[in-house]
């Protein structure tokens, strides 16, 4: 097999990688991998690894399957795919990218795999809600071996890598040219970039394989940069490449043969489904058929099967394309427990329609998922694609039988269209004639530029998403409110964009709007899955947004009244502790500070403008709140060196943060919160309850230890063990915990009813948040909760500006009742009003860097009207 020691030795020094002007040879790969292999777990389980294109990464992939593991490879940057992924396939093992370097970052049990699976590849274009693809070694061995005989992969071969190595397309680019001893340059640079074609000719690369928008992007390049003398291959797979687009390939490099360089165009076919490669169309007969995939790969059968079952004979019939070979995949994957599954299948249905000529060469004529029968005609989405991309229309087709749709790239327009029809008009009939159908059938669609997976396939789901948005929703735009400036697209949620607690309960109340109520597990669905959810049948809030609400509804009446609500901001510390152990703490465990702090921005903003106010009011800058120390007792309100006491909440949230990076500054940690938040959790209880005896050694003045982070953090540490408990034994844990801590705290806190109160309701919060997912209730209370729970910040920030500033004249004027009641109504209203007001930021952060690049080209125009733009 290529990946064994043995067989990347035996080439020797012979080069098997280029990156970054150094050269790594084969005898190098081989001990690079051997040292990889070394630091993988013992055992035999999945390895997930980020599949970067660099030597040490291939170094990993190579040693994991060496030492008996199987390998899922990881998209590049994507670390939130690759996070759901790690979740639901609980690999031994996990390498990503740190500080630009291949590093280990979690191990586990992982679950037990079978012995002959090598690789779990997700299907073409899917994230961690896609299917797995279980390949075995022998499947992955006979499909790198088939390539290279027919591709005839000679030693001194080099490819230009440039397709993404969790790609199957990509990984059989590598398996093909290790196996024959050929190199791989791996500095290949966006084909858009000024210098992918001098980087090509300097790497000396004889091989360039892609899909067919790259090429496209190739002919583009082309117009700047010859192709260089060296390259003599190009292949294309991974979708269908238009026929006229393959005779041009074809014709140019042919003319490459005749000028005395050899040259060849191979148009190729495959599904993850068979490791990659099915069939390729020979280059001799690519002039000749260039609409065809071809035959099928050395070992392979390819074969046609009508509706019924039975096999068709007759050249020119279509039926459903069905392979047979030994790359045919074990079968697919949904969850951990399936890798542990044997083969299952001997041939592989495709689900592509074809036709096999009377020349023996195969064509596909569609996807069986991919027709429409509309008035007793049936109508082939990828055909009529094809038509349109003939008449030079670039748009994705799809639809039912009821009606076909098609997404341009901006204004529907054709090239030939009469001048006084409409653009969309002239495109819908066009559409309609090509279809044999009514135009009141076609339905258009403007999306600039279509939605691509990363292998350059049309994202025909997220067209679907958009195409089936009610009206009046705009779920991408809010969550591109809530996470600006970061870029947000529909393939995002709410769990991978890593939100916060703030931006949880901001997009709670848009969904509930839009959606008629929370769908369940909102958090985890991609935002075009939320656009085509249906409206909520059922009315009912998240405990944990009712208990945020409830909790700041006790600080204002607390605050206001003698009321004996005690607990409030209490309460408000269990929930921070949820939200850091939930959106959080994989920064912590990936050593990101600046990633896990960045949410204190939003918490930050807010409170320095109201310390401006203080500032601008009392004339003099209250430092120590300034540095987020106020809450030790350094100073006293009444110096204005510190705001009011009130706000001890915000510096001991920073200070718990801070904490927090510090604690995981070492590796071992670090790796502990990777394999465990649970056992996590439970440490940090047990030193935040160790902490909780500090100040009753050395108090502060006053009363003031309640204000610290000690008096508080095993509060925070209690929210993140109910978030991370996720089985029944752990939750009764918790609780058992709570049981012991809470009352321990009561008794520290001056053991009179005051005390008892808090922390038994504080217990009872706690078996809420851990055994009640949902409260049911009308949808009302629903709606006025959600925006209590989202302003719940605000209202801590400003209610106590109300009695205290604004109504102050009111005080001899009407009966104290009517005054509290005012007070606290007024207070949840100045807080209201304050988030809404802090809502408008981003939109209007959004509204400058629109308007910068609007101006941009405007500016370009007017130079270059001016004549100054030379």
């Amino acid at each position: 097999m290529f990946h064994s020691f043995d067989a990347l030795t035996a080439f020797g020094h012979r080069p098997a990688l280029l990156a970054e002007g150094r050269v790594v040879s084969y005898a190098d790969l081989a001990r690079r991998a051997r040292d990889f292999a070394a630091r993988m777990p013992a055992g035999r389980g999945l390895v997930a690894i980020e599949m970067v294109p660099d030597p040490d990464t291939i170094a990993a992939y190579l040693g994991a399957l060496q030492a008996g593991h199987a390998v899922m490879p990881l998209a590049a940057g994507e670390a939130r795919s690759g996070d759901g992924l790690v979740a639901r396939f609980r690999p031994v093992a996990c390498w990503r990218q740190q500080d630009g370097a291949c590093a280990l970052t979690h191990t586990a049990g992982g679950a037990p795999i079978h012995p002959d699976l090598a690789l779990l590849l997700m299907t073409s274009g899917s994230t961690g809600q896609g299917r797995g693809v279980r390949l075995s070694h022998s499947a992955v061995a006979a499909n790198a071996a088939a390539i290279a005989d027919y591709l005839e992969i000679q030693p001194t071969e080099r490819a230009a890598l440039v397709l993404p190595l969790h790609y199957s397309y990509g990984l059989s680019v590598l398996h093909s040219h290790l196996l024959r001893g050929a190199s791989l340059w791996l500095g290949a640079p966006s084909l858009l970039a000024p210098g992918f074609l001098p980087g090509l000719e300097a790497a000396e690369a004889t091989s360039l394989a892609g899909v067919p928008h790259h090429f496209r992007l190739l002919r583009a390049a082309l117009a700047q940069h010859p192709l260089p003398p060296r390259l003599t291959t190009l292949t294309v797979a991974g979708g269908a490449m238009p026929p006229a687009e393959v005779s041009a390939w074809a014709r140019e490099m042919q003319n490459r043969e005749r000028a005395g360089r050899p040259g060849r165009f191979v148009v190729m076919y495959g599904q993850t489904e068979a490791t990659a490669r099915i069939a390729y169309l020979p280059p001799a007969r690519a002039a000749e058929a260039p609409e065809a995939i071809g035959q099928a790969i050395p070992g392979g059968q390819l074969a046609l099967r009508c509706a019924a079952g039975q096999r068709i004979q007759r050249p020119g019939e279509e039926g459903e394309l069905v392979y047979r070979g030994p790359n045919v995949m074990m079968g697919y994957a949904q969850e951990a427990a399936d890798l542990l599954r044997g083969p299952e299948l001997e041939e592989l249905a495709t689900g592509d329609m074809a036709v096999q000529g009377s020349d023996g060469l195969f064509r596909i004529t569609g996807r069986r998922s991919r027709m429409s029968k509309i008035a007793g005609l049936r109508i082939g989405h990828d055909a009529l694609e094809q038509a349109l991309a003939a008449a030079g229309i670039a748009a994705a087709i799809w639809g039912d039988d009821a009606q076909i749709w098609v997404a341009t790239e901006g204004p529907g327009a054709t090239p030939d269209e009469a001048p006084d029809e409409a653009p969309d008009e002239a495109l819908r009939a066009r559409v309609a004639d090509l279809a044999g159908i009514g135009a009141q059938h076609v339905e258009l669609l403007a999306c600039a530029p279509l939605p691509r997976h990363p292998n350059g396939k049309i994202d025909y789901p997220a067209l679907k998403a958009r195409a089936a948005q009610p009206a009046g929703r705009d779920i991408l735009a809010a969550f591109a409110r809530s996470f600006a400036p970061a870029p947000v697209g529909r393939g995002d949620s709410f769990r991978s964009l890593v939100g916060d607690s703030l931006q949880h309960v901001e997009l709670s109340l848009v969904l509930d709007q839009q959606l008629g109520g929370l769908p369940t597990g909102w958090e985890n669905q991609t935002i075009a899955a939320l656009e085509a959810a249906t409206p909520a049948r059922s009315s009912a809030v998240p405990m944990p947004l009712l208990a945020r609400a409830l909790a700041i509804l006790a600080v204002v009446v607390a605050h206001q009244t003698l009321w004996p609500v005690y607990g409030g901001a209490a309460a408000m510390v269990i929930l921070l502790g949820m939200s850091v152990a939930e959106h959080r703490s994989r920064f912590l465990a990936a050593g990101d500070a600046a990633a896990f702090l960045a949410p204190l921005r939003r918490v930050l903003l807010p409170y320095f403008i109201v310390l401006a106010g203080y500032a601008l009011v009392w004339q003099q800058i209250p430092w120590a709140s300034v540095i987020l120390i106020g809450n030790f007792a350094v100073t006293t309100p009444e110096t204005r060196l510190m705001l009011p006491y009130l706000y001890w909440f915000v510096e001991a949230y920073v200070q718990i943060c801070l904490l927090l990076v510090l604690l995981f500054q070492p590796t071992a940690l670090r790796r502990w919160l990777s394999v465990s938040l649970f056992g996590v959790g439970l440490g940090l209880l047990g030193l935040a309850a160790a902490l909780r005896l500090v100040p009753e050694f050395w108090p502060l003045p006053a009363g003031r230890s309640q204000f610290t982070l000690p008096w508080v953090l095993y509060l925070f540490a209690l929210g993140w063990c109910i978030a991370a408990a996720r089985s029944l034994p752990q939750r009764l844990l918790v609780l058992g915990l709570a049981g012991l801590v809470l009352p321990m705290a009561a008794w520290l806190g001056g053991n009179w009813y005051g005390a008892w109160a808090k922390y038994l309701s504080l217990l009872g919060l706690t078996g809420l948040l851990l055994f009640v997912q949902t409260v049911p209730m009308p949808r009302l209370w629903v709606r006025g909760v959600i925006h209590l729970a989202q302003a719940a910040f605000p209202v801590y920030l400003l209610h106590r500006l109300v009695p205290e500033v604004l109504m102050q004249p009111l005080v001899p004027l009407i009966p104290a009742w009517q005054f509290h009641a005012l007070a606290i109504v007024g207070g949840i209203g100045a807080g209201v009003l304050g988030g809404y007001a802090l809502g408008l930021l981003p939109r209007a952060g959004q509204a400058l860097r629109a308007q910068g690049r609007a101006a941009a080209p405007r500016r370009a125009w007017q130079l270059a009207l001016s004549g100054r733009g030379q």
